[in-house]
């Protein structure tokens, strides 16, 4: 094999290289911001109550929840709680300013409780509900 040949081949396997770095590093960070601040599958229902909502999306047999406030500002308590039938309530607690959650559970065939809070505004399901 000539020189030649060897520093296109060089050159080809660099340039295929560097392309996977790139992309690698662009897949990783909406990765990860995706994951920090809200549930992956499609979105199936909103509940709205009087300070925000609770958003539920669904990938595969899981259920994922996460309670948004109608506006971001300071830290203030919120809640997203998600109760597959027969299992205990996924919840997260706390003052936060953006939004509580994600919480997650497999839930197969199971009916559901769910439950989000922000202040003083609450939602709940009220029962169990199948989605």
């Amino acid at each position: 094999m000539d020189s030649g040949a060897i520093r296109r081949r060089l050159g080809a396997f660099l340039g295929v290289l560097a392309a996977s770095g790139v992309l690698a590093l662009a897949a990783s960070g909406e990765a990860q911001a995706a994951d920090s601040s809200s549930c992956s599958g499609r979105k199936i229902r909103t509940f709205t109550f009087s300070t925000g909502s609770v958003q539920l999306y669904k990938s595969g047999s899981y259920l994922c929840a996460i309670t948004v406030p109608k506006s971001v500002g300071d830290k203030r308590p919120m809640m997203v709680s998600l109760q597959a039938r027969g299992f205990e309530p996924v919840v997260d607690k706390g003052m936060f300013t953006q939004h509580a959650g994600p919480v997650r559970s497999y839930v197969g065939h199971r009916k559901v409780w769910i439950k989000g809070s922000v202040g003083s505004g609450s939602y709940d399901s009220g029962g169990w509900q199948r989605y």
